[in-house]
């Protein structure tokens, strides 16, 4: 059970597919394994700009295999489960390329969290999105961690307490996704929000990338410091000199990446 597909290293876009739909491509600790090493694949070549990550089937991701938690004293095992999660969702945010959830169909619990950890997320008008767990007895604390930093926190929590869905529309309402599309444009709209991340600096993309999510954690004027050295830092690289004589130029910048 691979559970993910990849298009050939050298295309700019790399197509990350849940490719489990019998088992509403959960999160299974095989599944979440295969994401891992997708994700990172040839990660650091110049050609690779972003990720797509999508799935096939009506459920973009039902989140964890509950059949792997159901056993009581497999302890270790359930560690296992939600530590390589962790790994995953973290590690979507430190990739030095934007991550595009493509989103056709219902994402719960940790699917519902795959969806709120990556960049950018782009969602079908059908798409529904739900932390259930709280329904079965196992409150969905993992998945909190990402909701609550993408939702305002009485929204995240009254999901997290009722399990009710929130539909396409009100999770665009509330910063859960980017945009919201009919299902026949998805594919379009999320192409072209690639082909746009294409045509920058893969290295100003990556810098900008890790300082936005580290700034996110700091305090104002401790983030004003950060991203002031950073913008300095900015200067220094090769494609920030030719992005600014470029635009006093006139002339499309050539970058170097």
């Amino acid at each position: 059970e691979r559970g993910s597909a990849l298009t050939a290293a050298r295309l700019r876009c790399r197509n990350v597919v849940l490719n489990d739909p019998a088992r509403r491509n959960a999160l299974s600790l095989s599944m979440l394994r295969a994401l891992k090493e997708d994700l990172l694949h040839d990660v650091k070549s110049k050609e690779l700009r972003v990720i797509v990550i999508s799935a096939e089937g009506p459920v973009f991701c039902s989140g964890h295999d509950l059949k792997e938690l159901s056993t009581q004293d497999d302890v270790k095992h359930h560690a296992q489960v939600f530590e390589m999660c962790a790994e995953v969702m973290t590690l979507i945010q430190r990739l030095p390329v934007p991550v595009i959830a493509k989103v056709n169909g219902l994402a719960t619990a940790a699917g519902c969290q795959l969806v709120a950890s990556c960049d950018i997320a782009v969602a079908s008008e059908k798409s529904r999105f739900a932390t259930p767990g709280v329904n079965i007895g196992l409150f969905c604390s993992t998945p909190a961690v990402a909701l609550g930093r993408s939702l305002p926190r009485k929204v995240a929590l009254e999901m997290l307490f009722t399990g009710e869905p929130l539909s396409a529309h009100e999770a665009l309402m509330h910063g859960l996704v980017s945009r919201v599309v009919p299902e026949d444009k998805l594919e379009e709209e999320t192409t072209r929000i690639s082909h746009k991340i294409c045509q920058s600096s893969k290295s100003v993309l990556a810098l900008g990338k890790a300082t936005f999510y580290r700034q996110m954690a700091q305090d104002l004027d401790t983030a004003y410091k950060i991203t002031s050295q950073v913008m300095v830092d900015n200067l220094t690289l090769r494609d920030g000199q030719e992005g600014i004589e470029a635009f006093i130029q006139k002339r499309k910048p050539v970058w170097s990446h």
